[in-house]
């Protein structure tokens, strides 16, 4: 009887164990990503040592669509891709532009934000809502970037003068001295200034035809439609429209990469772009 009993023993508690991992729940699939928490407010540290901002909140959005758990890093963006490329992160959720140059090597999902060119003026002026305006006017731009660039080809033609400061940050503190009439900077910079200053506000956008995609290894076709479908359901629902409200205080207009939804999977005009429509399903 004593061996029997503990015969008995044995298998109730081997079934218990069986029960047990059978009733446990699966695990939340992970997947990593990185972001450059020094572009405000795209990612930035919060006062919590955390992160936040509008890609932050875009990876959570998109975690939850897709019922997994996504973890994001902090890291220098010279550094993102690299990693991405050694297995270290399984897509970027950096703002990452995508280009003929990066789709060479890289896969992007659809457009989520383009990224275009906008002035920023004093509250008090009147805005320009055609480049025409610009005539007699001086406007700010930084060192070496793409509004430098652009300042300097189209200096002639529009009839204004420019100032080239080092610092973006530089630039509008010379329209707000009352030194220029408009600064030329990014559209989230700017949107983002005149959020935080009320004595700024955002006229006139350049429209420069590029877009932040999320990026994925060359390979890993399977990875971006996954991410890229549930991209289309934050669309379908309104969250990436909301987050460009939340974030820089504008309604993206209708024809903005938040809000288009694209037939195929990547973007249009690039290497790795799939006209092929998607096939997709939503939580809601």
């Amino acid at each position: 009887m004593h061996y029997f009993s503990k015969k008995l023993s044995f298998i109730a508690a081997a079934t218990g164990c069986a029960l047990a991992l059978q009733a446990a729940p699966a695990l939340a699939e992970t997947l990593t990503t990185g972001v450059d928490p020094t572009f405000s407010p795209m990612a930035m540290q919060n006062l919590k040592g955390g992160l936040e901002g509008f890609n932050v909140d875009l990876g959570h959005a998109l975690a939850k669509e897709m019922g997994i758990t996504i973890k994001i890093e902090p890291s220098q963006f010279s550094a993102i891709i690299p990693a991405l490329n050694a297995g270290k992160y399984d897509f970027v959720l950096a703002p990452t532009t995508a280009t003929e140059q990066r789709a060479q090597s890289l896969l992007f999902s659809e457009g989520y934000f383009n990224t275009d060119y906008t002035f920023v003026q004093k509250k008090s002026a009147a805005p320009v809502t055609d480049l025409a305006q610009l005539k007699g006017k001086t406007i700010t731009v930084n060192s070496g970037s793409a509004y430098e660039a652009w300042a300097k080809a189209n200096e002639a033609q529009y009839g204004f003068k420019y100032q080239v400061f080092s610092t973006t940050a530089d630039a509008i503190q010379a329209v707000l001295s009352g030194l220029a009439d408009a600064a030329l900077i990014d559209n989230i910079s700017g949107p983002w200034a005149a959020k935080k200053n009320p004595m700024l506000q955002t006229s006139y956008t350049i429209r420069s035809g590029k877009v932040f995609a999320l990026v994925f290894r060359k390979d890993d076709v399977k990875g971006r439609d996954r991410l890229s479908n549930a991209l289309k359901c934050l669309k379908k629902q309104g969250v990436v429209a909301g987050l460009v409200k939340k974030w820089l205080g504008t309604d993206p207009a209708p024809d903005a990469a938040s809000v288009v939804i694209e037939t195929g999977q990547g973007v249009q005009g690039l290497p790795g772009y799939d006209p092929t429509p998607a096939k997709y399903s939503c939580k809601s």
